[in-house]
């Protein structure tokens, strides 16, 4: 069987978990603070901050840019739910908007169209590593004054084209993006996310919130040669990251220049193979973007049967997944009233699959797949009503 995904650890990180744990000191701590500066460092924010998994970042965040209760946070369906549940924790409602007609991602005019002055943030989703048009975004939001939180769950690595060069996502065009660490995305530490700003203001309220509200780290108290008493100025959450995650993810950071350079060359050797094959498309990268290729979307035409490809793959010995998903079609989110229609993110769900990606595959991986791929095609394709063929 070949997985959709398959996280690639070895011995450095069981080292680096064992060393953690020997150590005595186990909780958030001197890991997570050298894993914290390293992966500023690669992203070139000038703050980040680690947090139990990306939901609990984006919670951080979007409470932190000033998400009242009652307030709407524009943001896609098209995206794990994750995202609605955080603003929702903060007592807001998402307002859901289309993506674009030729990708996965917001489509900026759907922002400017859904604004209103009840809006208290732009959550923007890096779907599947691909970045969003941060451009056109920031600058809906700038003349809106409204703060964006970058969801890059999926995008360490990404970069978009600026004028003096590549940016990576992670240094915000937004006050702050939020990332994963789960084993479906391009590194993991098991679970755990990651919080990188440039703001003083901002990286305070996360280290504050994610601890209980303790004003005083462990750190910090147990390095005092003084008595110490802590105190909680403000409500906060059991938001850390252990040493021995943290431990993990800087030796996962050594190892992303080649799980990127891989994965890179994987998507090329795809898209190369079907490029020409019938009853499906590719997915495609703006000249202003480089995605990091944490998943490989592509496009079934309207007369290939999602499910029944699906499981023609799976027979074969090929793990895939449907397109992602919308959260206003989940039952946990259907009490929200859509504002707008969102045919273009219902088409890319029931119309998209996932196909593997992974370091470890081999140019043989991906010819499997291939074809895989063109004999479930062959084999799902379904009868059209003569009324929806063009003459």
């Amino acid at each position: 069987m070949i997985p959709i995904a398959k996280p690639l650890l070895g011995e450095a990180e069981a080292e680096a978990a064992k060393a953690a744990i020997l150590s005595g000191w186990v909780s958030q701590g001197p890991e997570v603070a050298a894993f914290e500066a390293e992966f500023a460092a690669y992203v070139g924010a000038r703050y980040a901050c680690a947090v139990s998994n990306c939901t609990t970042a984006l919670h951080l965040a979007l409470e932190a840019v000033g998400v009242w209760p009652g307030s709407e946070v524009i943001t896609v369906s098209h995206s794990f739910i994750a995202g609605a549940n955080a603003i929702r924790q903060c007592g807001a409602l998402p307002v859901f908007v289309d993506i674009e007609a030729d990708g996965y991602n917001i489509d900026p005019a759907a922002v400017r169209a859904a604004l209103t002055p009840q809006t208290s943030a732009i959550l923007a989703v890096h779907q599947m590593g691909m970045p969003c048009d941060m451009k056109a975004i920031m600058e809906i939001a700038g003349r809106a004054r409204v703060p964006v939180v970058e969801d890059a769950a999926c995008a360490i690595g990404a970069e978009i084209a600026v004028h003096d060069g590549w940016r990576r996502i992670g240094r915000p065009f937004g006050k702050v993006a939020c990332f994963s660490f789960h084993p479906r995305k391009v590194i993991t530490t098991g679970e755990g996310g990651m919080l990188t700003t440039d703001s003083t203001t901002l990286d305070a309220a996360f280290r504050l919130k994610r601890q209980h509200g303790m004003a005083v780290s462990d750190v910090a108290r147990h390095a005092s040669r003084a008595v110490v008493f802590e105190e909680y100025p403000v409500r906060g959450y059991n938001y850390r990251m252990t040493d021995i995650q943290a431990a993990m993810g800087r030796e996962q950071l050594k190892r992303l220049p080649f799980i990127l350079s891989r994965r890179r060359e994987l998507a090329a050797r795809y898209g190369a193979a079907l490029a020409g094959m019938p009853g499906v498309r590719p997915p495609a990268e703006p000249d202003w973007a480089r995605t990091n290729w944490q998943s490989y979307p592509v496009r079934l035409d309207h007369d290939v049967d999602q499910r029944a490809l699906m499981q023609h793959m799976l027979d074969a010995g090929v793990a895939t997944r449907r397109g992602i998903m919308c959260m206003h079609l989940e039952l946990a989110q259907t009490d929200i009233a859509l504002r707008y229609p969102l045919p273009r993110s219902e088409a890319a769900r029931d119309g998209s699959v996932l196909l593997p990606l992974f370091a470890q595959m081999t140019e043989a991986d991906v010819d499997t797949v291939v074809g895989a791929l063109a004999a479930a095609i062959a084999a799902s394709r379904v009868r059209v009503p003569a009324r929806f063929v063009s003459t």
